[in-house]
């Protein structure tokens, strides 16, 4: 392990510009892809004679077109992807002074395996959660292959959604997991390794339950159900890996399933297509309600349930289930700037 000069202030003080940095350049980002394509949008479809008459005159009409079509949402969270991996691809150049693969995106056999893994996982657990609901009466199923607009075709629906979640779980983790976890890590390195890994693990993840507070039907037991999730799954995985394949992987196929398997709610939001439309009911505390199983106890039971499986699987993998402790550790080039009293060599 290197050995790592800076005083704590310091570290603190680097992982905070770090991190400020790094949602700047996302800022910049979001305004130029996202602006861009949203004229671009507008312009091909004025040209094309799609809209419904007038819609681009109200901002709030034309957000809430776009978003009730599955494939311009599927291209919108494409486009939030691409503004993530950008604006940390240029924080790990400018201000990391690392490659982007340093934030879990090591893409070797190992990482495609995690990857696998991850997604079976999410369908498991997912599956789980269906069939204890369905087993005490909380759920009632009333069709299958159901999409909310018939003229859009349900194939065509269940692939843009599929598109849209493997967007969400790609950003989501990078931003969380990748980026945010690893710096908070390197900000408490002053701190024993395995407590700066855990305590960033544990801000980090509820950061992620705050920014799920916005979501529709969201609470404060949602917030603290999607925390549980960032920290006991998502970033169980990410901690005991170094890697974002397993994150990645359940956090997709989590969502997919979720919501365009079983019909539930995916964090507040309905689906567009759907292989089961169920009838929800049961009790709120337990179902999670509106909100979707993140928000009950049961989708806490299933997370922690992928917490133990996800360490059953480090162990057969990798022999041993252990912290990868070297995300607490500041990135080389830096370090080699740094003198002993932390103002250079």
């Amino acid at each position: 392990m290197r050995r790592i000069f800076w005083n704590e202030h310091e570290h603190r003080l680097r992982m905070f510009w770090r991190l400020l940095g790094q949602l700047l350049f996302l800022l910049l980002a979001m305004i130029l892809i996202q602006g861009g394509a949203g004229v671009a949008i507008g312009l091909m479809l004025r040209s094309g004679d799609r809209l419904p008459a007038n819609v681009f005159d109200d901002f709030r009409r034309a957000q809430a077109w776009l978003v009730s079509n599955p494939l311009w949402m599927a291209l919108g969270m494409l486009s939030v992807a691409l503004a993530i991996w950008l604006s940390v691809w240029a924080a790990a150049q400018l201000l990391d002074r690392r490659p982007l693969a340093d934030f879990g995106l090591h893409l070797d056999r190992h990482w495609w395996a995690d990857l696998g893994f991850g997604l079976a996982l999410g369908a498991l657990l997912m599956t789980l959660i269906f069939l204890v609901e369905l087993a005490a009466g909380w759920v009632t199923v009333r069709g299958t292959l159901v999409t909310h607009d018939p003229q859009l075709g349900f194939w065509p629906t269940i692939l843009a959604s599929l598109l849209l979640f493997v967007a969400v779980g790609f950003y989501e983790e990078l931003f969380s997991r990748g980026y945010q976890l690893t710096n908070l890590a390197e900000g408490f390195a002053a701190l024993r390794p395995r407590t700066a890994v855990w305590l960033a693990t544990i801000l980090s993840g509820g950061v992620f339950g705050l920014l799920h507070l916005s979501n529709p039907h969201a609470t404060w037991y949602s917030a603290l159900g999607i925390a549980a999730g960032g920290v006991l799954t998502l970033g169980l995985g990410y901690i005991l890996t170094g890697e974002l394949g397993l994150s990645i992987g359940l956090h997709i196929s989590w969502n997919f399933v979720q919501g365009n398997v079983y019909g539930f709610p995916v964090s507040g939001g309905s689906f567009f297509a759907s292989f089961l439309f169920i009838e929800q009911g049961g009790p709120v505390l337990w179902t999670g309600g509106a909100f979707g199983p993140e928000a009950g106890l049961v989708g806490l039971m299933a997370t922690l349930l992928g917490a133990l499986l996800i360490c059953a699987w480090v162990r057969w993998r990798r022999g041993a289930i252990a912290l990868h402790t070297e995300l607490a550790e500041p990135p080389a080039s830096l370090v080699g700037r740094q003198g002993p009293s932390g103002h250079g060599a």
